[in-house]
């Protein structure tokens, strides 16, 4: 029969095989010979009465009853890793694994040019990033925390606002050129529009335009919709219609006059920004260091600097223009 400490150290040869697909790469990962790992998995395999495993000889795959209990082993490999480091404050820095989520476009633009830093502060944090705009159940996924966009509609988790984006309504001057510029938010019902729907629902989400006390949301009729948003800029760098989009995805291409901002006088509204993560009487350090890091790094921004892949996507169409 397998001990309580036997059994976490199989638990996480078994996450270290799932994470590297192989049982030699595990075992280089865990300083162990590869037939102990081997031991370890068939004694929880056969605790547990499941198949965690499919083994070819060629690659090693986790089963479904395996991809479960793969979820929970992280969460309780992470519980003992922070009850450790609850007991020993003494530890200088922060560390263990630090699982996040956040969309892509924040990863890619915001999180990732600044990640040298974190490092540099926290050199003893390992970071899973993962890149989507998908709800994401943090306690059944073992996900620490996320950053996520619009209003916090799950009460049971901890928000903290980090920043606000600002949108703007814009569309290639080569459109304008050919189609005018709409005067007043309901000028656009006459127009081309893109329009971008949620991915999950399929829902179009509506425009809203604010001025002076007066308010109006659109449903515009778009003859084309996106649920991408690297696909929605690239749409309208295509002079294929109206946007509302991120002032940091446009900032760029409004500074070269490549896109003319429509309805300037209108505001619309601005999306909150939250990092969110389960409530914890004891909150554990790395998942505290990085809240208050991106918290900093975000702080008094509407607007960031585009990199070489974004910048390039909009230099060709100057090029073609």
């Amino acid at each position: 029969m397998m001990g309580t400490m036997d059994r976490l150290q199989a638990m996480e040869a078994f996450v270290h095989v799932v994470q590297t697909g192989s049982f030699t790469r595990a075992a280089d990962r865990l300083r162990l010979p590869k037939a102990t790992v081997t031991t370890w998995i068939q004694n929880l395999e056969s605790r547990l009465r499941v198949k965690l495993l499919n083994r070819t000889t060629r690659k090693v795959s986790v089963t479904a009853d395996g991809a479960a209990y793969y979820e929970r082993c992280i969460r309780i490999l992470n519980e003992v890793e922070e009850t450790e480091q609850l007991l020993t404050r003494t530890t200088a820095s922060p560390q263990g694994r630090l699982r996040i989520d956040v969309p892509v476009s924040f990863g890619r633009y915001i999180l990732m040019p600044a990640l040298p830093d974190f490092f540099r502060r926290y050199p003893d944090i390992r970071l899973e990033v993962g890149c989507s705009d998908r709800p994401v159940d943090l306690v059944d996924e073992g996900v620490d925390c996320v950053v996520r966009g619009g209003d916090v509609h799950d009460i049971s988790l901890v928000a903290r606002r980090i920043a606000t984006l600002r949108f703007v309504t814009c569309a290639h001057r080569d459109y304008i050129a050919q189609y005018g510029r709409p005067e007043h938010p309901h000028d656009l019902l006459a127009h081309r529009c893109i329009s971008y729907f949620s991915g999950k629902t399929g829902k179009v989400f509506n425009w809203d335009f604010s001025r002076k006390g007066e308010r109006i949301e659109l449903d515009v009729q778009a003859y084309l919709s996106v649920n991408d948003s690297d696909a929605y800029l690239a749409a309208g760098l295509a002079g294929l219609g109206i946007m509302q989009v991120p002032l940091i995805k446009v900032q760029h291409a409004l500074d070269k006059g490549l896109l003319v901002r429509v309805l300037p006088e209108w505001e619309s509204d601005p999306l909150p920004v939250y990092v969110m993560y389960p409530p914890n009487r004891h909150l554990s350090a790395k998942v505290r260091v990085f809240v208050d890091w991106v918290a900093a790094l975000c702080e008094g921004r509407d607007q960031i600097p585009l990199l070489d892949e974004q910048l390039g996507l909009l230099q060709h169409h100057e090029r073609a223009a």
